[in-house]
């Protein structure tokens, strides 16, 4: 597996610990949000960061990717 990939299912085994979701939560949740896509592409600084960091980031990246509510 690549880096890349390993880097991928780390994101998704921290984040699914922190907010107590299931694998399968989380998979639908980073498909319907393109977090896969996201995590992937800025690997060369998230790789860089915490656990904290991250979990933080990509729950920001989904928070900006939701219907505004008026």
């Amino acid at each position: 597996m690549s880096k890349e990939g390993n880097f991928l299912v780390y994101c998704t085994e921290r984040y699914k610990s922190a907010k107590g979701l299931t694998g399968r939560q989380v998979s639908e949740l980073f498909t319907k949000y393109r977090v896969w896509d996201y995590v992937y592409s800025c690997f060369e600084a998230l790789h860089t960061t915490g656990e904290k960091y991250i979990v933080e980031d990509i729950d920001l990246y989904i928070e900006a990717r939701q219907p505004t509510k008026i």
